[in-house]
Parts: structure tokens; C-alpha cells; sequence
């Protein structure tokens, strides 16, 4: 049987079809040569794939370009009939740019007389002159209702012929029960009406022991002992202020104007206590 050349199938890029061409076989020698000779060249459908990929790229940011630039643009640019006499400068606005302006008034024209009202006003110093002059009256008219309900002795009177004897603590502190409920009056040292340093005074003068009427003045008459001592009779002292200790930390004493005399918690850290 005769033998045939085997042949195999290549591409006509021309036609696109498929051709059949004869396989040779040569010595390796040659081949070598004719691959040497043979420039390199690259396919042309890769060829095309690269060109067409640079194109679709340069298409792709030249859109993308001029869509930032639209949405860039302020939107009175895009507003359409924008040079219409409606957005024109009003005869108002032209006038606020002119130069300075005159106007001649007639003779008879006269200016109409401007008038305010009247009022007055109140500092707060005149406010706080006002309210002490106001608790001023208030005391001198409790002073005097305190003066004429009471005919009884004074503490200076009651302190030369004493009711009791021995002036302990517990003695003082029962005295001093007794005018719980008392209205409180500014200088007052009677069962009419008390401050703070005359209900001192008036228990005290029972016991023949004729104190000063002042808070500072009583909590020096006396000895100065620690908290821990102290005892309900005994004296508590604070800075304008005086009572006697009522146990428990509490305080009887007469507090201020429209009050009376009760007995509290002391609300202050800022005391002392003093045994007569």
C-alpha cells in the first residue's frame, strides 16, 4: 500500500475557514533555521482585543468626566428663561445702589412730636431697703404688742429673788420646756415673746444667774466642753446664734420673726457647746 504525508489543519484569517496543508518533515537542522529567520507576530485576534479594551477605557472616562462636570454645575446655570425681565433688578434694589439722595420738604411741614411714656424703676439696693424697713416696722409693732400684754417682772428683777436653786443642766432644761411655743420677738426676754439670747436670759434669771442679753456675750460667760459631754441644759453656741442642746443632736431655742420657740435638729456643723 502507497503512504500518504500526514497533513493538518491551520486558519485562513483571510477566508476564516479551515484549509488543509501539507506537513513535511525536514531535518531538525532546518526547522531550526527557518524559526530563527521567521520575525515573531502576535495574533491578530489578541491584537484586537487589546485595541478594542483602550478604546472601551478612554469611552468609559470621557462619560464619567462629563457627568462630575453636570453635577458640578450650580443649579441657577441649569434654570431655564433665567435671563426673563421676572430676574431683573427691581427699581427698589436700583435705588438702594444710587449715589446719595435729597429730598425737599415744604415750609410748612413740621415734625410730629414724639412723646414716652413714664415710668419707674426699682434697683435692687432700694428693694433690700424696702424689706428691712418693712421687717423693721413689723418688729417695732410686735415689740409693742409684746410690751403691753406683759406685766410681769423682768429677768434682771426675777435674777436678784431666783425661783430655784442649783442652775445643773437638767434643771435648766426643764425650765426652759416650759415656754415652748412662745412667739418669737426680736428683743423680747419675757414669756410675751422671745429672741434667742432673752430666752437664755429669762431661764437663767430663775436660777439667780443675771446673763447679758446677747448670743456671743452668754457663750463666753460659760466653759467651752466637747460634743461628746454635752447634756440637754447645756448651751449651743454659733455665730449670732444661741440655744440650749436638747439631746440627740437636735437644739430648743427661738428661731426668728414668725416663728416660736421649738425644738430642731441643729442643721449647722459650725457650733460649740458651753456649760454655765
Amino acid at each position: 500500500m502507497a503512504r500518504f504525508p500526514r497533513r493538518r489543519s491551520t486558519v485562513d484569517t483571510a477566508r476564516g475557514a479551515l484549509t488543509k496543508a501539507p506537513v513535511s518533515k525536514a531535518p531538525a537542522s532546518r526547522s531550526t533555521d527557518l524559526a530563527q529567520q521567521a520575525p515573531a507576530k502576535p495574533l491578530p485576534s489578541t491584537t484586537r482585543r487589546l485595541r478594542r479594551g483602550g478604546v472601551a477605557n478612554i469611552v468609559v472616562m470621557s462619560v464619567a468626566a462629563g457627568i462630575v462636570g453636570t453635577l458640578a454645575i450650580p443649579a441657577y446655570a441649569l434654570a431655564p428663561g433665567s435671563n426673563g425681565p421676572q430676574f431683573g433688578t427691581s427699581d427698589e434694589t436700583k435705588l438702594t445702589h444710587a449715589q446719595a439722595q435729597s429730598v425737599e420738604v415744604a415750609d410748612d411741614v413740621i415734625a410730629a412730636p414724639v412723646t414716652k411714656d413714664n415710668y419707674a424703676m426699682t434697683t435692687g439696693e432700694e428693694l433690700r431697703a424696702a424689706e428691712a424697713e418693712a421687717a423693721r416696722q413689723a418688729a417695732e409693732a410686735a415689740m409693742a404688742s409684746y410690751a403691753a400684754s406683759y406685766s410681769g417682772p423682768s429677768a434682771e428683777a426675777i435674777a436678784a429673788a431666783p425661783v430655784y436653786g442649783s442652775a445643773d443642766p437638767a434643771s435648766v432644761f426643764s425650765v426652759a420646756q416650759q415656754y415652748l411655743g412662745v412667739p418669737y420677738v426680736y428683743g423680747g426676754a419675757t414669756p410675751a415673746g422671745f429672741d434667742c439670747s432673752g430666752l437664755v436670759k429669762y431661764v437663767y434669771a430663775q436660777f439667780g444667774i443675771d446673763l447679758p442679753h446677747s448670743s456671743n456675750a452668754q457663750g463666753a460667760a460659760g466653759t467651752q466642753i466637747s460634743e461628746s459631754e454635752a447634756v440637754p441644759g447645756d448651751l449651743v453656741v454659733m455665730s449670732g446664734h444661741i440655744g440650749f442642746y436638747a439631746g440627740n443632736g437636735q437644739i430648743l431655742h427661738a428661731p426668728y420673726e414668725g416663728t416660736v420657740v421649738r425644738i430642731q435638729p441643729i442643721w449647722t456643723s459650725d457650733y460649740w457647746i458651753v456649760r454655765i
